[in-house]
């Protein structure tokens, strides 16, 4: 993807949030609720490169961040586990420096006060005091588990102050169109509420309730209705 182009996604995406994109799949792709943001700035959209590390081992985060491009999310594949810290300070430095669009641990970090204070997109599980080791190999550029999603090398992600959302990557322009039609929708019922009407009527659940009163819940017999009986 060209630059401007890419910067073009990127202020979408954010401008989007992870809320409509999450309704644009289908009601897919948002994170676990765990994976939080944990720095000052919660604005993050970008590319993902993919790192998955032996667990409690930072031997292969120090490769990603020396191999992720630029404007690229870095997502770490730490497998949850929340008592050994795979990311802090001087990580966070250096990804600042290097220009990622943020990175995405599905683990702990430590240091808080100072991601907190960075302006760097900082998403993370848990918070821990303790490091772990730094010896065996891991994975780069692969098919990743990250908050119960999975994450492929050049999807992307969006993250906010609900959470992060990964977008397929042969799904983003679908997903971007069907995103912003949600949010015109909602914002035309906004509009409808601000004028005084019933939430329940403009979006029609009386028709809902009265379908699904007639509706057959049990697949066994779904698949028999309306059969003559012989």
């Amino acid at each position: 993807m060209r630059l401007n182009s890419l910067k073009a996604t990127r202020a979408r995406l954010t401008k989007i949030g992870t809320g409509p994109i999450s309704d644009a799949l289908g009601k897919t792709g948002a994170m676990n609720h765990a994976i939080r943001p944990r720095s000052g700035n919660t604005k993050l959209a970008g590319p993902a490169f993919t790192v998955r590390v032996h667990t409690a081992d930072i031997l292969m985060v120090g490769k990603a961040l020396s191999e992720c491009p630029k404007d690229s999310v870095l997502v770490i594949d730490g497998h949850a586990e929340c008592n050994t810290a795979l990311w802090g300070g001087l990580t966070t430095q250096a990804a600042l420096r290097k220009g990622l669009a943020g990175v995405v641990v599905d683990g702990a970090i430590r240091d808080s006060a100072e991601i907190g204070r960075s302006r760097l997109p900082v998403y993370a599980r848990a918070i821990v005091a303790g490091a772990g080791g730094a010896e065996y190999v891991g994975e780069l550029q692969v098919p990743v588990q990250c908050g119960g999603v999975v994450v492929n090398p050049g999807d992307w992600l969006v993250g906010d102050d609900d959470g992060v959302a990964a977008i397929p990557a042969g799904k983003l322009e679908q997903a971007m169109h069907t995103a912003d039609r949600i949010l015109e929708a909602e914002s035309q019922i906004a509009k409808a509420i601000r004028a005084g009407q019933d939430l329940s009527a403009i979006l029609r659940c009386d028709d809902v309730l009265g379908r699904k009163a007639t509706e057959v819940f049990i697949p066994q017999l779904r698949a028999v209705t309306g059969r003559r009986r012989a």
